[in-house]
């Protein structure tokens, strides 16, 4: 009798992996995953190509996949070149009418750029703002005063918004059709008024109205460290309340932390906040049995 062919152990390999993925692709077949892309993963070409790939993955074994979108680095640097300097309050970017001109036009070009990476790399991805088809309904943000920056006990941001609703109705016909909808965080006020939103928060909010499976938020950080820069995971509400009352959690991680805990507490089952610099960490994170980032769980 014939020994039985060896083969490779990079195939061995690949066919463990597959069949690692196989309970994950079952769990979350026709369930809508709402993924934040930002941080590196916007600016490393590799990175970006291997989001897309991801995403289109994602799809093709029978999952829901939106994406939000920020332009954080992309802005910057365009407002460097115009001479302006950016400013941010308690991680979220003030906002005059100038600046404001700047986001949408770097946005619109962010959003053109990952829809097409999408459909590169053989998805069917369109783009959207909050604008489209009254996705977004938003209203000027009222931030809490500190002792600097405060007017009238509230520290005024300029055009910036909070999400008041989502209406689902294109996004989930997208969906049904076979498309990614891609999207970018920018809303409209009852009175007609443009607001830029935090691209976390945009993402969190959609979660939730999608009643999504998991929300995947992409960060230039393995995750939500503590104070001696060693990765947390396993969250629940309450273990980040206490590390946003300690100053564990500050900055720009602040409005990840917030809408991560809304989506928690309004029915998205998990929340991952992942490091976006580990090559398809999307992949790893929704398939495989190894995380890369902070697990906030809804209880």
């Amino acid at each position: 009798m014939n020994a039985p062919y060896s083969h490779s152990p990079e195939a061995a390999e690949k066919a463990r992996i597959l069949a690692e993925a196989l309970p994950y692709i079952q769990r979350f077949h026709g369930k809508t995953i709402v993924v934040k892309f930002g941080g590196n993963a916007m600016t490393d070409e590799a990175l970006k190509e291997n989001f897309a790939f991801d995403v289109v993955l994602l799809k093709l074994v029978g999952m829901n996949p939106v994406v939000v979108h920020g332009g954080g680095p992309q802005i910057e640097q365009m407002l460097t070149r115009l001479g302006k300097k950016g400013e941010f309050v308690q991680g979220m970017r003030v906002t005059d009418t100038e600046t404001l001109d700047i986001v949408e036009m770097v946005l619109g070009k962010v959003n053109k750029e990952v829809v097409e990476l999408i459909n590169q790399a053989g998805g069917k991805a369109v783009g959207l703002t909050g604008q489209d088809g009254s996705l977004i309904r938003a209203k000027k943000m009222q931030l809490p005063a500190s002792k600097e920056n405060a007017t009238n006990g509230t520290i005024d941001l300029g055009q910036v918004g909070e999400v008041e609703s989502i209406d689902p109705s294109l996004i989930q016909a997208l969906e049904s059709s076979g498309f990614i909808p891609v999207v970018a965080p920018i809303g409209t006020g009852a009175d007609g008024t443009t607001y830029n939103i935090n691209a976390d928060l945009v993402a969190g909010k959609l979660a939730e109205i999608l009643r999504a499976e998991k929300l995947v938020v992409l960060t230039n950080t393995p995750g939500v460290l503590d104070k001696n820069g060693k990765l947390l995971t396993g969250l629940t509400p309450r273990k980040i309340d206490d590390l946003v009352a300690k100053g564990v959690i500050s900055g720009g991680m602040l409005p990840k932390i917030g809408s991560a805990l809304d989506a928690a507490r309004n029915g998205v089952k998990s929340v991952h906040i992942i490091d976006g610099r580990v090559p398809h960490a999307v992949l790893l994170e929704v398939l495989t049995d190894q995380g890369v980032g902070t697990l906030i769980r809804s209880k």
